[in-house]
């Protein structure tokens, strides 16, 4: 049996597509963000991993609208705090299926194919942290990205 090489399926640098079309128009957050997994980046890996800084307020807040995906999505807020992970240096609140979730803590949220979710907005941000957006089952841009149009108010 011939041996995989594992080059092929590490990713050492994104692709800058997230956003793309907004780039001097937003202020507080990365954009374009960094796609680090889709199968542009490694065929056949049916994921998408989209990985951005957020580190003031952004403008426009939100920037992401209520959407549902045809995919399973996790989405993580991660502090970037040594000495307190878990903290996640800011506080904010996207709705889900209408209800108000509002944390200040590094978060993981599992959405099931089809829940509604969004806005996602900012209450303020005392420290960069990460937002990552994990979409299982899809690895192509224009099906992982409904609900953010940096564009649209």
């Amino acid at each position: 049996m011939p041996k995989m090489d594992y080059n092929q399926l590490l990713v050492r640098k994104p692709v800058y597509e997230v956003g793309a079309q907004a780039v001097g128009k937003h202020k507080g957050h990365q954009i374009p963000s960094m796609t680090y997994m889709s199968n542009a980046l490694v065929p056949s890996s049916n994921t998408y991993v989209e990985v951005s800084w957020i580190y003031d307020v952004p403008t426009p807040n939100p920037y992401v609208f209520e959407h549902a995906h045809n995919f399973n999505e996790i989405v993580m807020h991660i502090g970037s705090d040594p000495n307190d992970p878990e903290s996640l240096g800011g506080e904010m609140t996207i709705e889900v299926e209408g209800q108000p979730l509002t944390f200040d803590r590094t978060t993981a949220l599992f959405l099931p194919k089809g829940t509604k979710h969004g806005p996602l907005k900012w209450k303020k941000v005392t420290r960069p942290h990460i937002e990552m957006t994990i979409m299982l089952g899809c690895g192509d841009f224009a099906k992982a990205m409904p609900g953010r149009d940096p564009d649209s108010k």
